[in-house]
């Protein structure tokens, strides 16, 4: 058993922050989560239906976000500014002393602009480096932070980055000073065979299976961008990483999915 002390990570979805109810269950169930944790959180759809109301057309390609510059600044403001502080409120109700961060803050997550060889996506960050001592000095101090989708380049530039990313890249480096169990919540049970079964939820996967599953096209495409970060992350140290419900947080025998190596 290694002693270095346990710490939680979990992300959640854009479909739990678009629901007030869900979202504040979710808050409350994590809030009751014991011991050392951190929260990161999506952008759901308010982003883009704040993009709209101001006339601008979000585009996606392969289900990723071209940001430019106008984009940017709604993004921003959304995630690091309404839905991240929204949170931090009510986490603050239900007596979690959390304090909310975008990558910049503090230097806690620095990126750099996605270069891709044929498509612009715009203002994207890339994580290159997570603050991991300042990291633990707040976790230390019985903070929980509660980060947005939002990062920096060092050089006064913000960048919108996937949220299952900075989960991920959290969690690896946090794994070099505390025992890291890394949770993705969404709406679903867990990664499944059938996307309209909820019962086809596949317990545990393993990377062979994986590879046979991705071969066989059993994956859902939307899932497989979020598996890779899992595998990556416990190749990298993290020790644990379950997918599924938010009630999975409060429920040890909740059916979701295991993910180890």
């Amino acid at each position: 058993m290694s002693n270095k002390p346990s710490l939680s990570i979990i992300k959640i979805g854009g479909n739990i922050i678009d629901n007030p109810t869900e979202l504040s269950q979710f808050l409350a169930d994590f809030s009751k989560i014991e011991g050392n944790k951190i929260l990161v959180h999506g952008g759901g759809k308010s982003a883009t239906k704040m993009a709209q109301s101001i006339g601008l057309s979000p585009v996606m390609i392969d289900g990723r976000r071209i940001t430019d510059k106008p984009m940017l600044d709604v993004v921003v403001m959304i995630y690091a500014g309404e839905i991240n502080k929204n949170i931090v409120a009510q986490l603050q109700a239900n007596n979690t002393n959390a304090m909310g961060f975008s990558g910049a803050d503090g230097n806690l997550i620095q990126s750099t602009k996605r270069n891709h060889p044929t498509i612009d996506y715009g203002f994207v960050g890339d994580v290159q480096k997570v603050n991991t001592p300042l990291l633990e000095t707040l976790i230390n101090s019985g903070i929980v932070p509660v980060f947005c989708a939002i990062t920096h380049d060092k050089s006064g530039q913000l960048l919108n980055t996937n949220a299952d990313t900075i989960a991920s890249e959290l969690a690896i480096a946090a794994s070099e000073v505390f025992e890291v169990t890394l949770s993705y919540c969404f709406e679903k049970a867990g990664v499944l065979t059938d996307v309209e079964d909820e019962n086809s939820v596949i317990q545990q996967i393993n990377s062979a299976l994986y590879a046979k599953l991705k071969g066989e096209g059993a994956i859902h495409s939307g899932m497989i961008p979020k598996l890779d970060n899992c595998f990556n992350s416990l190749s990298k140290g993290v020790q644990k990483i379950k997918i599924g419900h938010h009630k999975m947080l409060k429920d040890d025998k909740a059916i979701c999915t295991s993910i180890e190596l």
